[in-house]
């Protein structure tokens, strides 16, 4: 008898969706960010030029087509440089995550070190060692 193509294949059920958690959504917005700024340190480590995109929708104007097209996007690096010393703040929501008490930067010594840095860093959300930050950075701001 011979063996189903169904049957080796690895069925489970469903994962649930990320909306239903938000705290993996998070994790997986952060990721996504901290993926980016190590595309961008690896081409400033290496003296390139860093661009990325989003896709827009267009009109032409002749035609009235509309077809989406690839436009640069403007991306602030999270790394800067201060006393010949290279620095680092994990950003969400466009703030500053407090990864110590009143601590906001990592220190990272020279640019060669930004890569190992921020892979650290993912690893650690990936580990759930950021899920608490995450979650105090997403409560709303009480308004006096």
């Amino acid at each position: 008898m011979t063996k189903s193509l169904l049957s080796s294949l690895k069925v489970t059920a469903r994962p649930e969706s990320t909306k239903s958690n938000p705290l993996v959504s998070r994790r997986e917005k952060l990721l996504a960010k901290l993926n980016q700024q190590r595309e961008m340190a690896l081409c400033y480590v290496n003296g390139e030029e860093y661009t990325a995109y989003r896709e827009k929708w267009s009109k032409d104007t002749e035609t009235g087509e509309r077809t989406k097209v690839r436009v640069p996007k403007k991306i602030s690096p999270w790394y800067y440089k201060r006393n010949n010393d290279y620095f680092l703040e994990v950003r969400y929501s466009n703030k500053p995550l407090e990864l110590s008490k009143g601590m906001h930067a990592i220190e990272v010594g020279s640019k060669t070190n930004l890569m190992p840095t921020i892979d650290t860093i993912i690893k650690a959300v990936i580990a759930g060692e950021l899920d608490e930050v995450l979650t105090e950075s997403a409560k709303p701001v009480k308004k006096k």
